[in-house]
């Protein structure tokens, strides 16, 4: 189990900064300033795209890897029920190579092959997003979404109203730590900062992760910071940085493992799949000054052969029995509030060991946040062209690397 997490999470990381200037140059891509707030398409937009589209019996899927039960249970439950079959690929292994191996065919105007993606919330969306790549969802045909899905995803920095996207799965950032090491609790990033814990704080090497927790440490939400924020939020990492055992990659979880450090930011993910693997009982939590979510989305490419019969499939995910068999599978933070119960209630039919472990994934707040949690997660902070995000690097970069 956890190779799938981590893979996951790794691949998202290394997709991330440092392949946005490469990635915008190579796709033609110049820094196109970011719709605000309030983003939306045209009002005929929906209707000019959906009008006439009819079903096709056949839907081509691309995601990640190791994000679904390789039986590929909620598929053939899908086909069963409608009839329309699906050609299930794990072709998506970083967002950077994705976007420029599907961008020159989305602005010719070619099909790429699948229907239906599943593409995160980083710099990349945007691309699609503001390239015009992505088809306007028709909500009239997500009924479930509308009914099932929790209120923290209506409101997303990146997709304000879910006009091209619904979540397929989430992860949050926060602090992990060994209680039987810091001897007492942890809830602030303010401790991540504490003499007492000098040369066993981990903290992220990726620099957005770590300055996420400099800026909310002085207040202020990434999403809307400025470059003022990032310099004052850099100058108190480097105050920070004496007390630093090391900057992390994925191996952050092997050091809280092995006692190396007792405080580490981390992701919530890798925390809960420790604790099931090793028997180890790390806690982790979101600081009371906030922490980060990233989404992995479901959208479909205006290409699409199939853009019905996909947003059929998307609808599908968001009946509660079927986000709660994904859930239990791939183990992210699921957007499907009531799939929880039905968690509860189908690990309640098992006995022993496996009712044990069934019922750990339902009751964990990694997997169900509760609405305090998700009122202080925020989005990663946004570029609106190339040389903020230059701008933003050699800002925190330095920190790391000096």
């Amino acid at each position: 189990m956890t190779q799938r997490r981590l893979g996951r999470r790794d691949a998202l990381r290394i997709s991330g900064l440092s392949a946005l200037g490469a990635a915008l140059a190579a796709c033609g891509v110049q820094g196109k300033a970011k719709p605000g707030a309030g983003a939306s398409v045209a009002p005929d937009a929906v209707a000019k795209f959906w009008t006439g589209k009819t079903k096709v019996g056949h839907v081509d899927f691309a995601n990640w890897p190791l994000y679904m039960d390789p039986k590929h249970p909620e598929l053939k439950k899908f086909t069963q029920e409608t009839g329309i079959t699906v050609n299930y690929k794990e072709v998506i292994q970083e967002m950077g190579p994705w976007f420029a191996k599907v961008q020159p065919l989305l602005a010719a105007n070619k099909p790429i092959g699948f229907d239906l993606m599943v593409i995160t919330n980083s710099v990349q969306f945007a691309q699609f997003r503001d390239s015009g790549f992505l088809a306007p969802l028709d909500h009239t045909k997500l009924p479930n979404f509308a009914k099932n899905a929790g209120p923290a995803y209506a409101k997303e920095a990146f997709d304000p109203g879910n006009v091209y996207s619904v979540p397929w799965a989430s992860g949050m950032t926060g602090i992990a730590y060994d209680e039987t090491k810091t001897k007492r609790p942890i809830t602030k990033l303010a401790d991540l900062w504490d003499p007492a814990f000098k040369g066993k704080i981990g903290m992220f090497s990726d620099s957005q992760e770590l300055a996420n927790f400099g800026l909310l440490k002085n207040g202020i939400n990434p999403d809307k910071s400025t470059q003022a924020d990032w310099d004052k939020a850099a100058a108190d990492l480097k105050t920070q940085k004496p007390l630093v055992r090391k900057y992390y990659d994925q191996s952050y979880i092997d050091a809280l493992g092995s006692g190396e450090v007792w405080i580490t930011q981390a992701w919530s993910g890798d925390v809960f799949q420790k604790n099931v693997s090793d028997g180890t009982n790390f806690k982790f939590v979101i600081p009371e000054e906030g922490g980060t979510i990233w989404t992995d989305n479901m959208t479909i490419p205006i290409t699409a052969k199939a853009p019905l019969d996909a947003i059929t499939l998307i609808d599908f995910f968001y009946r509660p029995e079927i986000a709660a068999s994904l859930a239990s599978f791939i183990n992210y933070v699921c957007p499907v509030p009531s799939a929880q119960q039905v968690m509860v209630t189908e690990a309640n039919k098992l006995t022993g060991k496996d009712k044990t472990a069934a019922l750990e994934v339902a009751n964990s707040e990694l997997v169900f946040p509760s609405d305090d949690v998700y009122s202080k997660l925020h989005y990663y902070v946004s570029f609106d062209n190339v040389a903020d995000q230059q701008s933003f690097q050699k800002t925190f970069e330095p920190i790391t690397l000096g």
